[in-house]
């Protein structure tokens, strides 16, 4: 992805000198580590006690690394080009002005209105306080643990969490939590399923946007990244059978169809995941 030249979003809150990583997950390796990571992204829950009796630590503030130097850029920037995409599209597709996020990197462990956050909860969204969460490590989770190499599947993960801040904007959030309320956790799974697909096809409608800004290969990127986090293919990864009531961000050929769906019509409307009578 070209971001040279790419304007840094000021929609940065930088938590990550304010103590040491945590040690969460450190002594757990393979398949054990890809498990826990699946409950927390998938579940969108803190899973800091499934890791208790690890090892932890907090230390005094420190200097960050070039590399979390980058990372941090990398995170501002392609930030920016969500603030440009949405704060275009809002006008002419919704008839309104777009508020944008908050982005909190974090190191390790850190808190939010909508609970604890650590690196193994995974990027979140939290719409109590209109912010995403990010430990900027999971760029290297993403690529070493779950298969998704390259910037722009790094990208596609920012960009989907700003999709579930759009979705917040326009009342969709706030609908479907009602739902969630109101049925079985079996239900509940598939109004899930439906919001993280829609997600998936408003990321599709940035890409678009950004296509100037796409290298050779990129959009394979982030079609690879939707598959690699599919509910189906981690949990055959975890050594599972997959279990479709369970599921709670769809199949790794939804997700990777979704997104496409987005990225062909640059429409919000294309994206009605709660219409589709097929997903």
């Amino acid at each position: 992805m070209r971001l040279r030249g790419i304007r840094r979003s000021r929609n940065i809150e930088d938590r990550r000198r304010m103590g040491g990583r945590a040690g969460a997950g450190a002594g757990i390796g393979g398949v054990g580590l890809l498990i826990v990571l699946a409950v927390g992204y998938f579940a969108g829950i803190d899973v800091t006690p499934l890791l208790q009796g690890m090892p932890q630590q907090q230390s005094a503030p420190r200097e960050l690394s070039p590399e979390e130097e980058r990372a941090a850029e990398f995170s501002a920037q392609v930030l920016a080009t969500t603030e440009e995409v949405w704060g275009q599209i809002f006008p002419r597709q919704v008839g309104r002005d777009y508020m944008p996020p908050v982005m909190v990197l974090y190191s390790g462990v850190t808190q939010s209105p909508c609970g604890g956050a650590s690196g193994a909860t995974g990027p979140f969204y939290c719409p109590a306080d209109r912010k995403a969460y990010l430990d900027t490590e999971f760029f290297s989770t993403l690529s070493r643990e779950l298969g998704a190499r390259g910037d722009f599947a790094a990208a596609y993960v920012i960009a989907h969490e700003v999709a579930h801040h759009v979705q917040n904007e326009l009342g969709i959030l706030g609908q479907v939590n009602e739902r969630r309320q109101a049925v079985g956790q079996a239900q509940a799974n598939a109004l899930t399923v439906r919001l993280e697909l829609q997600a998936d096809c408003l990321s599709g409608v940035w890409a678009r946007a950004v296509d100037g800004l796409l290298e050779p290969g990129d959009l394979k990127e982030a079609l690879n990244a939707a598959r690699m986090i599919g509910d189906d293919h981690l949990q055959r990864r975890a050594g599972r059978v997959p279990q479709p009531h369970t599921f709670t961000h769809g199949t790794s050929e939804q997700r990777a169809r979704w997104f496409t769906a987005g990225y062909e019509t640059g429409d919000i409307n294309s994206c009605n995941t709660f219409q589709a009578r097929n997903l």
